[in-house]
């Protein structure tokens, strides 16, 4: 079980943070071998879905209302601790995070820069590839919409 909250970015107390950098960290930087900016001062912006299980932060993304990231209301860094994968926590994170666009900034059009190996997943959600693959940090990605 999921357990959900969204928080702004004033909300989040330092463990949090603390919990939200390392798993974003532990899984974009090390397990994808990628060296790049996370910390890149649009979590500020942006509201947060944490995915608690027993108490731990194991599932996190953060949304944008239009303009603040693309011109369409957005979700990012759309992450699931490695260990905790099998259980389906991405498409419960997701399907919170879709909720949250709505409720929090009553927008229903959502545009994400999907890793392309997870096109599928995504589409699983009515996601639907909008434009041509890129590289982002040397992971092939496509722009991907939810209308």
């Amino acid at each position: 079980m999921l357990d959900v909250s969204v928080k702004k970015f004033s909300e989040i107390s330092s463990s949090e943070l603390y919990a939200i950098l390392q798993l974003r960290s532990e899984v974009f930087v090390v397990e994808q071998d990628c060296v790049y900016q996370d910390i890149d001062y649009k979590d500020q912006k942006a509201l947060h879905v944490l995915g608690y299980k027993n108490k731990k932060i194991i599932a996190y993304t953060r949304i944008f209302k239009s303009g603040d990231y693309f011109n369409e209301a957005s979700i990012g860094r759309v992450v699931v601790a490695q260990n905790q994968r099998k259980f389906g926590y991405g498409f419960v994170i997701m399907q919170h995070s879709i909720k949250a666009v709505k409720e929090y900034f009553n927008e229903t059009i959502i545009k994400i820069s999907a890793q392309k190996y997870l096109k599928k997943f995504y589409e699983s959600l009515n996601f639907e590839q909008v434009g041509e693959e890129y590289l982002e940090d040397n992971i092939p990605h496509i722009p991907m919409i939810k209308k």
